[in-house]
């Protein structure tokens, strides 16, 4: 029996439905989390450079960024790394527009809201394969171990949840079962997410509105200032380090308001995140009296239930302020001891109190932010080496003083009974793989290194390097004076060091990014490695 032209159509659309629904199941439910965040990233960095190169460029710019700057650019703002290798006045309105939904897509905050949106989908489609997601989450907070290289035999998974759910009391069972407590909770971390940015777009705009003077600089730079209100936000927010202007924040240097108003946006976005969200969470519970905020909050394994690894516990958050706190107190101290007296180039002309927030403000920066008050190149190198120790550490590191009973326990049984594949058993350290960044990179640099070894030092690449893997943004930048043949064609810039490498370099970078962007997936995998 022949089909009818409409009935051949409509049973490939059926065709093609069916397999598209298929592929996207084995995508969410077999597909480990780091691909699922590699192949986000990199696509939504392709779109990025799409979107920049067919967009309108700036009028009245000099210079039009190359297409693989372009594609570095799109690749720093995704990994909310700000690493640059073009001036930012070179960028139209639209493209910072298009800079500014890149940021936002890729801030740590909202990635995490997608993974948390992802679990309750996986919860409503099968909730077997929910529970044994609820149960590696429960094992990667109790051992300490990633489950992105593990493998599981089916047989092995249902005897896991079998043996977790015999064991879990009421109050998780309860939570577990009931998506509600991972739709308030989706819905508490996007009120969170809207507030944050909607005040603090608010108030940097109502700041430059009052202050004549900062209001100035950018009508001279021709920049729109609710652009600049709502793109300073997000990057600080997500910490980028991203600002519109060439001299990043160094030109806000005495607006020490404006810095104040910033500081709180960056621990919001990053470091002080769990905390910050659990005291957010205990507001709105003592406004709306929710029980299931309640649940939360006092279980202390909601985190590992719902599938939501910021959500930390009640003693954790505490830990993690103190600790934040401390790395705070420690650089600002060095920092003032070593850079405060009137001499030094880099705090010249800044009043007392302008010191004492400029100060603050750069050190807060200095984790993930990468937003400069100072130009780093006329910093001791004291401090910018303890820079480089505080870029390195993970967003949320704390001194956790206590031991998890748990883990004594629980960790011969559940380690006994996974199952590694070689390739978890190759792998290095996070140092180990910086190292071979760094000497990829000085390889591909090499001739520089002869020609121009004071802007290209060791130093100098360390920095850019480590800051690239944090995602902060710090860059020892490339002076002009500092070359020792001085080349007449030379034209200091005020973009990142990157801007000077070869582009074997800048790929090289690209992939220290996405390999800093995604570092949470292999921070515990080189245990295998015995190194006394």
């Amino acid at each position: 029996m022949n089909l009818s032209f409409s009935q051949l159509i409509s049973s490939k659309y059926t065709c093609f439905r069916n397999f598209f629904f298929h592929f996207l199941r084995i995508l969410l439910f077999q597909v480990s989390s780091f691909w699922i965040e590699l192949t986000y990233f990199i696509i939504f960095s392709t779109l990025g450079f799409l979107a920049l190169k067919a967009s309108t460029p700036r009028k009245d710019a000099s210079f039009i960024p190359k297409d693989f700057d372009l594609f570095f650019t799109s690749v720093s703002s995704v990994t909310v790394s700000s690493m640059s290798t073009v001036e930012m006045e070179v960028f139209s309105n639209g493209q910072l527009i298009i800079m500014t939904f890149l940021m936002f897509l890729g801030g740590e905050v909202f990635t995490s809201l997608l993974g948390l949106q992802l679990n309750k989908f996986k919860t409503n489609k099968d909730p077997k394969i929910a529970n044994s997601q609820s149960d590696d989450n429960l094992d990667q907070i109790e051992l300490g171990v990633s489950n992105l290289f593990d493998l599981h035999e089916n047989d092995q998974k249902s005897f896991e949840v079998h043996h977790h759910l015999q064991h879990q009391d009421q109050d998780d069972l309860i939570m577990m079962n009931n998506p509600s407590f991972t739709s308030i909770l989706a819905s508490v971390v996007l009120i969170y997410l809207l507030l944050v940015h909607f005040l603090g777009s608010t108030f940097i705009y109502m700041y430059y509105e009052i202050i004549p003077s900062a209001k100035k600089v950018l009508r001279e730079k021709g920049l729109n200032l609710a652009t600049f209100s709502v793109f300073t936000t997000v990057s600080t927010f997500a910490n980028c380090g991203f600002i519109p202007t060439n001299e990043n924040m160094m030109i806000f240097k005495k607006n020490s308001g404006l810095l104040l108003i910033m500081i709180p946006q960056i621990l919001l976005g990053n470091t002080l995140y769990p905390a910050c969200l659990r005291c957010f969470m205990w507001l709105l519970h003592k406004i709306t009296k929710r029980d299931e905020l309640k649940s939360i909050l006092s279980n202390r394994n909601s985190s590992a239930i719902l599938g939501y690894d910021h959500l930390f516990s009640s003693l954790h958050s505490t830990c993690l302020a103190v600790t934040v706190v401390v790395f705070v107190v420690v650089q600002f101290v060095v920092f003032g001891v070593l850079e405060w007296n009137n001499s030094s180039e880099a705090t010249s002309g800044l009043s007392a109190y302008e010191k004492v927030v400029g100060t603050l403000f750069q050190v807060v920066n200095s984790r993930h932010s990468g937003e400069s008050v100072f130009d780093l190149s006329l910093i001791t190198p004291a401090i910018i080496v303890l820079f480089v120790i505080m870029m390195y550490l993970p967003p949320h590191t704390c001194f956790f003083p206590f031991e998890n009973a748990k883990t004594s326990s629980t960790e011969p049984k559940k380690t006994a009974g996974r199952k590694r594949n070689l390739i978890s058993y190759l792998l290095f350290s996070q140092l180990t793989y910086l190292a071979i960044f760094i000497i990829l990179i000085c390889i591909a640099e090499r001739d520089k290194l002869k020609e121009d070894p004071l802007n290209f030092s060791l130093l100098n690449i360390v920095v850019e390097v480590i800051s690239a893997y944090g995602n902060v943004g710090f860059s020892m930048g490339y002076s002009c004076k500092r070359q020792i043949k001085a080349s007449e064609s030379c034209r200091d810039a005020t973009y990142g060091f990157a801007g000077k490498w070869s582009n074997t370099g800048k790929l090289i970078l690209i992939i220290v990014m996405f390999f800093g962007r995604l570092k949470k997936f292999n921070l515990k995998s080189h245990k295998v490695w015995k190194l006394q």
